[in-house]
């Protein structure tokens, strides 16, 4: 899934390009709801070595063992621990606060009222202080974010430029599963996403959609080997001119219904017109309505599990910050 990811299987690769031992860096976490800050993670922690191995474990706390001491503790002493700089702006427990709040606020710096900023301010903290692991934070989109996740790779000559558009909200494994399967149509594709403006996903899908605004859901399509490159703000129909504009051969779209334009018009009534337009089944059936319908079924089981997390981490935290208060020889 994420982009220039490489290396044989198992233990297959052994030596490193320059002839010298490949460096294995082994990288672990709950990967819950995947966002674009999990996949900036993999993106340092590949570049950390030569081949990485991904651990994905069940709800065990993120930084403690079942006795309360620090999960790395071992490697740490070993010197073979490195850290990857926190994506700030995203985390799990904000995303989930967005569903549960049921409205378009997270999205609309106009409607940011009192409701979102209460649950900003209380939603990532348990009774005994914020967690600055999985507290919210505010997201600031910057050039470099979007540089670090761009192939920055222009169509070659012999490639099939192929389009696909949408929302691509809480970028899923149906996404991927959709993405595959476009990807293989062609020898050498090079897939375009179109993401849709904020205000044109609320307009089609209603309710608090999109979840995730504009610039996050680009890191999170951009982070997908598979694409080559985003149109931040894509109009919702597929027009003359943008088929024209990026030299389009194919345009996709999956099994889900096609809405509409606001004029009742087909979005997708140029590309049929000219015969290259195709339907792709990705052949999963999780989609963003399924996770958010998951989230708010066990609303109040994840928040009381949340809070206990929270608590622990905390008093981790402060025990590590009176270890190391304390003068040296004691």
């Amino acid at each position: 899934m994420i982009r220039n990811g490489r290396g044989a299987p198992g233990g297959a690769e052994q030596l490193a390009p320059e002839g010298r031992r490949a460096v294995r860096v082994w990288c672990d976490g709950c990967y819950d709801m995947v966002h674009y800050g999990h996949s900036n993670q993999l993106r340092q922690a590949r570049a950390m070595g030569d081949y990485l191995i991904v651990g994905v474990h069940t709800d065990d706390d993120i930084t403690l063992t079942v006795d309360g001491r620090d999960t790395y503790e071992e490697v740490k002493q070993a010197g073979r621990y490195r850290e990857c700089k926190r994506t700030q702006g995203v985390s799990t427990t904000d995303l989930v606060g967005r569903m549960l709040l049921v409205t378009k606020a997270h999205h609309s710096s106009q409607e940011m009222s009192s409701e979102y900023r209460e649950y900003a301010d209380s939603f990532g903290k348990c009774p005994g202080g914020r967690n600055p692991w999985t507290g919210v934070s505010q997201f600031l989109q910057t050039s470099q974010k979007i540089i670090q996740f761009a192939s920055g790779k222009e169509p070659q000559p012999g490639e099939t430029v192929i389009y696909v558009a949408g929302a691509f909200d809480l970028f899923h494994i149906g996404h991927v599963d959709f993405l595959e399967k476009v990807h293989r149509l062609a020898e050498r594709p090079y897939i375009i996403a179109g993401l849709h403006f904020d205000q044109e996903v609320n307009h089609y899908k209603g309710k608090n959609y999109p979840i995730m605004n504009l610039h996050e859901r680009t890191l999170s399509v951009l982070a997908c080997r598979y694409v080559s490159e985003v149109v931040i703000g894509a109009p919702y129909a597929v027009t003359a001119e943008l088929l024209s504009h990026f030299k389009v051969d194919l345009v996709c779209h999956g099994k889900t219904e096609i809405i509409p334009d606001r004029d009742g018009s087909d979005p997708y009534q140029e590309p049929k017109r000219r015969g290259i337009f195709r339907q792709i089944d990705s052949g999963s059936d999780l989609t963003t309505d399924l996770i958010v319908q998951r989230i708010i079924t066990n609303r109040l089981e994840y928040e009381a599990r949340n809070q206990k997390k929270e608590a622990k981490e905390l008093a981790f935290l402060e025990a590590v910050r009176q270890q190391a208060a304390q003068p040296l020889g004691e």
